[in-house]
């Protein structure tokens, strides 16, 4: 594998590189468990959508806690910066696959939501931290998510890489269109998180993915 020099890959991490959707469903199992409460059918729906400190407040009142909303994020960071950092694993070859893009002369670079406490233990568990040659988040660019190109844009600047010259592994379809906006190439990992977003998906991205034996050998 050769020829990617001059070439930036950028790389998402939850539900992209690293197979961590379900750490949140299992926070929330784990978390009501040890009150005595079987998680209910709609709750993890619920709460999909909802800001952090939302879902706390709402829980709280569902289950009629007394907790404070302060002492259950503190609690869900907690647990969570534990399954980072000791449960999560890498999507299939994924290690071997960026082992071989830094060999072929490709800078890569995370552009990620997940704040440094979850990313890096969560990188280091699973073996591919050192691969990368800048590790960027939406906090760094403004605290502007993934709807807007910003920080797939900044990634690609530390890298002192053309927007044009970079391609976005991805499995969010807001991240994707962002990406696409400022005319760089997607490529899109299927996770069960997407699939009800799987066939717009297939329409926009320039190649698909079920695990990283699939991903591009030329970027």
């Amino acid at each position: 594998m050769a020829g990617n020099q001059g070439k930036g890959a950028i790389f998402d991490l939850d539900g992209t590189l690293l197979d961590s959707m379900g750490v949140w469903d299992q926070v929330d199992i784990d978390f009501l468990s040890k009150r005595g409460i079987d998680v209910p059918d709609d709750y993890m729906t619920k709460v999909a959508a909802m800001q952090f400190r939302q879902i706390a407040e709402y829980t709280i009142a569902r289950f009629s806690l007394t907790d404070t909303p302060e002492e259950l994020m503190d609690e869900w960071d907690h647990m969570a910066r534990v399954m980072y950092a000791t449960v999560v694993e890498a999507k299939p070859y994924a290690r071997e696959y960026l082992a071989q893009l830094k060999e072929s002369g490709a800078k890569l670079a995370v552009a990620t939501s997940l704040p440094p406490m979850l990313r890096e233990p969560a990188m280091k568990h699973v073996g591919i931290f050192d691969y990368f040659d800048e590790v960027v988040s939406v906090d760094d660019a403004g605290d502007v998510g993934k709807d807007q190109p910003d920080v797939y844009l900044l990634a690609a600047s530390r890298l002192g890489v053309e927007p044009g010259e970079c391609t976005v592994f991805e499995d969010l379809l807001i991240g994707m269109r962002s990406a696409k906006s400022v005319g760089m190439k997607v490529w899109a990992m299927h996770d069960d998180s997407s699939d009800a977003d799987w066939p717009a998906i297939c329409g926009l991205a320039d190649g698909v993915m079920f695990d990283f034996h699939d991903a591009p050998a030329v970027l």
